[in-house]
């Protein structure tokens, strides 16, 4: 089997967009190809056929590569939860929750070992591994426990590229850094450099390209330009970056609201992608106003970030709004806001006890051990009668909701959005909508109903 491994200077320097391209790339070239990222910090899941959670990343490079997503290619997923603490997804299943310290001292042997287990398994059915880092490989501090970097390159003795990002400045110093507080071992394996996100004239930085090739001895394999891709981030820094869906001019205007703890915002690119759509995204601090739509998205704590919502005056707001005939859709954590109340009397979010929720419809949700993690397709109700839609649910917590004490509370008649009754609602005047699916905007003739 043979292996290439895709490393950066740092965090956001287009890894993962690289390893996509080379995923695509090689399967093109006739390779049986898959991705693996041996550990990957994400609130941005993917739910695979047999119900492991992976990185989405992950998932879309198994797209490129033409093959369905399994756990094997994201062995290990830490989903920060606040706190300085994480859960931990094993080979795809929840495996505790820890600080950074505990996660060393429990889950590294086990984790090197459901890596190299991993490794093993995908090349049974594969001929070529397109493996990514994360962050800066040479971080000093946590060299010696770093799992998914230079660690694997050496097990399978893969040639390794390293990415540095032009857009940000610095680029020769954060290449040769990089190259210089590598092992001589570690820097042997690095064949060649890519330098991502170029946007002036290429001819006034070959001086600077042919010094890199005398300073360092490696080849730049390519200056790729600044790409305006839709290809999902992998967390949610990448939304303080995004301006309002290009700031196009646009007949409807959706807000996300930008929740601390938010996840799987991969929900919202379809969206972003539609030409009549503005997708703006805003702080719980931000002002509201007045959208054609509000989105309450999922999040990793829903307790904790509906608890901010509330401090803020959010909470109040999207009440005002829906009272003025604001449209909301709550996805996941989102949908559970949207209801009566939140109960954890297991304290499995950080604190026990029952919170009152935006109670814009009398659900009652409480979060439980047992995490559901499972593909879904459906046929809708609304907004057209027998629509298929695929999608999947990610989440700890049952809810319930009687359509008749609905209807009795608010005036409006509730309707299931699916034939499946638990995966979401809508009421008679379609300004209140609530799914635990999630991927749903992926479908097109739903989304465009």
């Amino acid at each position: 089997m043979r292996a290439i491994m895709v490393v950066g200077t740092a965090s956001h320097v287009g890894k993962s967009l690289i390893t996509t391209a080379l995923c695509r790339l090689l399967t093109r070239r006739g390779w049986r190809v898959a991705p693996f990222k041996g550990q990957n910090m994400a609130l941005n899941a993917y739910v695979t056929a047999n119900g492991g959670e992976i990185g989405y990343a992950q998932a879309v490079q198994a797209w490129a590569a033409g093959i369905a997503p399994q756990v094997e290619m994201n062995p290990i997923l830490l989903k920060p939860q606040g706190d300085m603490t994480s859960q931990v997804i094993l080979k795809g299943r929840p495996a505790g929750q820890v600080t950074s310290q505990q996660y060393y001292e429990k889950f590294f042997e086990p984790g090197w070992q459901a890596i190299q287990e991993s490794l093993t398994i995908l090349a049974q059915d594969h001929d070529f591994l397109v493996c990514e880092g994360a962050g800066s490989p040479v971080e000093v501090n946590l060299k010696h426990r770093d799992l998914t970097n230079m660690r694997v390159a050496q097990h399978l003795k893969a040639p390794t590229v390293l990415v540095a990002d032009i857009d940000r400045g610095g680029v020769f110093a954060h290449i040769v850094g990089t190259l210089d507080l590598m092992d001589a071992e570690e820097r042997a394996l690095v064949k060649g450099i890519i330098i991502n996100k170029f946007r002036g004239q290429r001819e006034l930085l070959e001086p600077g390209l042919e010094w890199l090739k005398a300073r360092t001895g490696i080849p730049v394999l390519g200056v790729v330009p600044w790409l305006e891709h839709r290809l999902p981030a992998e967390d949610s820094l990448s939304l303080f970056d995004r301006t309002p869906s290009s700031q196009k001019k646009a007949e409807v205007t959706v807000a996300v609201v930008r929740l601390p703890r938010i996840s799987n915002f991969t929900d919202f690119d379809p969206l972003e992608a539609e030409p009549q759509v503005r997708v703006v995204y805003l702080s719980p601090k931000d002002d509201l106003g007045y959208p054609d739509a509000v989105i309450i998205p999922g999040t990793k704590t829903t307790i904790a970030d509906l608890l901010i919502l509330q401090r803020t005056g959010m909470a109040e707001a999207i009440r005002n709004y829906v009272a003025g005939g604001g449209t909301v859709l709550g996805i996941c954590g989102g949908f559970q806001m949207m209801g009566q109340f939140l109960a954890d009397p297991e304290g499995i979010e950080g604190t026990e006890g029952r919170f009152p929720a935006l109670d814009l419809f009398p659900m009652r949700t409480v979060i439980t051990q047992q995490k559901i993690a499972r593909q879904r397709t459906v046929s809708s109700r609304y907004p057209q009668d027998g629509l298929p839609v695929a999608g999947y649910e990610l989440h700890q917590g049952r809810s319930q909701l009687s359509l008749a004490e609905a209807e009795e509370k608010t005036g409006h008649k509730f309707e299931f959005l699916f034939e499946d009754p638990s995966l979401g609602v809508v009421d008679s005047t379609q300004s209140l909508w609530g799914t635990y699916l999630h991927g749903i905007f992926d479908n097109g003739p739903w989304r465009r109903a």
